[in-house]
């Protein structure tokens, strides 16, 4: 199982109604790409971000899922223009020396293809 984890900052001056709608947007991703087995998205406690999510995912295939859904796409188009500080990460219970790099590799090759944010697209 891969347990893909989401943490969110927003920048000053971002309302509740546009955290709102982007914390909305990640519950989606959960209810509507297949792959996702189970999720959590929130606000966030005892740490620097105000809000994230946990999608669980059963294999590298489920995550290259994830990754390319339109629904994540959607997310990442409203969401990434409203946060200060984002970061990802990925906690998986597979014994594979090269998950990391698995992993990596898929982000990698996502983000080469995926579509700009709002506010980076011209």
């Amino acid at each position: 199982m891969i347990y893909h984890s989401v943490r969110l900052k927003a920048k000053a001056g971002v309302t509740q109604e546009q955290i709102d709608e982007a914390l909305e947007s990640m519950r989606d991703q959960g209810r509507v790409i297949p792959a996702v087995k189970s999720f959590v998205v929130g606000r966030e406690f005892g740490g620097d971000y105000d809000c994230g999510g946990v999608f669980v995912i059963e294999d590298l295939d489920g995550y290259w899922e994830y990754l390319t859904h339109p629904a994540h796409a959607h997310a990442d188009r409203i969401g990434i223009p409203l946060v200060e500080k984002y970061d990802w990460y990925d906690t998986v219970d597979d014994h594979d020396p090269q998950m990391g790099a698995k992993i990596a590799d898929l982000q990698r090759r996502w983000s080469e293809t995926a579509p700009a944010p709002v506010s980076e697209q011209p």
